[in-house]
């Protein structure tokens, strides 16, 4: 049977050192090459379902801190202001279409439509433009890595409603740290794209979804 289209992907990375493979919420990870922060604790593969307080992770990362190659460190509210500079300059260059986006003290949600680029590359144009944003304001030395190394995760969503509900989740990350909701120049407000008002029954997403059997909805 055929499969739906991707029409979004929801891209979330970490500041360096913040999403160790073994950190107890679990991991994307299937090993921990280093000994000494295998020492840290045991490797569970995906998210576990029954989340550790917040007090175990931060015990977690403070025995972490002193065994990682770099210090320790997050990005402060000019820093985080300075990085959505830099992803607007992206998104604005390469006309990406931004539904959300929550720049956080230690890690990032973004979500993006889907573009001639892949999820990766898309990913890692974000990085390294606001690597060298925070590099050239002083927020980090340039040997100091600004985002933790590989490809983060990338969240493939396939229908509006996925898309709708994946919004609300990246606003609210803010508030979950006590700041306020964050609003972005380059966010774009969702139109229920692609099955927007005057869509196409006969664009490719309109296609699949009626060989699916699920058009009109």
């Amino acid at each position: 049977m055929a499969h739906p289209i991707v029409i979004a992907y929801h891209l979330i990375w970490t500041v360096y050192g913040w999403w160790l493979p073994n950190d107890p919420r679990g991991s994307g990870s299937e090993q921990v090459a280093s000994d000494v922060i295998a020492e840290l604790g045991d490797l569970h593969y995906g998210r576990k379902r029954v989340q550790p307080s917040g007090k175990v992770v931060r015990e977690f990362y403070e025995r972490a801190a002193p065994v990682l190659k770099f210090p320790l460190l997050t990005f402060d509210e000019p820093a985080r202001a300075s990085i959505g500079e830099a992803f607007g300059q992206v998104v604005e260059e390469k006309r990406y279409t931004c539904y959300a986006c929550a720049v956080m003290p230690d890690h990032v949600h973004i979500l993006i439509r889907k573009h001639t680029h892949a999820a990766e590359e898309i990913m890692k144009k974000l990085k390294d433009a606001s690597r060298l944003r925070v590099c050239a304001a002083g927020f980090r030395d340039g040997d100091h890595p600004t985002w933790t190394g590989g490809d983060g995760w990338s969240v493939f969503l396939d229908h509006p409603k996925e898309i709708r509900r994946t919004i609300p989740y990246i606003e609210r990350n803010p508030e979950k740290i006590g700041s306020p909701k964050q609003a972005w120049p380059f966010i774009k407000p969702y139109d229920n794209w692609p099955l927007h008002e005057g869509h196409s029954p006969n664009s490719p997403y309109a296609k699949r979804r009626r060989e699916l059997g699920m058009y009109p909805e």
